[in-house]
């Protein structure tokens, strides 16, 4: 008895296998991936230290202007209250005649808010009218 024969077709050497392909694709990916999300990640810290610091230089300002007595206090004071301690800061206030100027300068942290910073200091700045009584 004979067995029933098989028929295999033959397609030549393989010199053209898709076989790993996928792997290939994702290792080439995946770093360009991550250093996307790091750009990325970095330009919101930049974004949201200029947020910080235009709202520090508000606030300040915005005491320094109907504080009584030592308004550069008052000033830096309000300045420094919503500032988170990870932002490296130097809240600078003084009068011009009836003007309270107020300047925030913060620095720029590098990937974490904590650790090390850029050599970039986003300015805020504000004025205000002094109220009187």
């Amino acid at each position: 008895m004979k067995g029933r024969a098989v028929r295999v077709r033959y397609r030549g050497p393989c010199l053209r296998d898709d076989r790993g392909q996928s792997v290939i694709e994702f290792t080439g990916m995946v770093p360009i991936i991550l250093v996307t999300m790091v750009v990325l990640w970095q330009a919101a810290l930049v974004g949201y230290t200029f947020v910080l610091a235009g709202n520090a230089a508000d606030k300040a300002v915005s005491a320094g202007a109907v504080a009584e007595g030592d308004r550069d206090a008052a000033c830096k004071r309000a300045g420094e209250v919503d500032v988170p301690g990870a932002w490296t800061r130097r809240i600078t206030c003084h009068q011009e005649g009836d003007l309270v100027k107020a300047q925030a300068d913060l620095e720029v942290p590098l990937l974490f808010p904590g650790g090390f910073s850029l050599p970039i200091t986003v300015p805020g700045r504000a004025a205000a009218a002094t109220e009187r009584n």
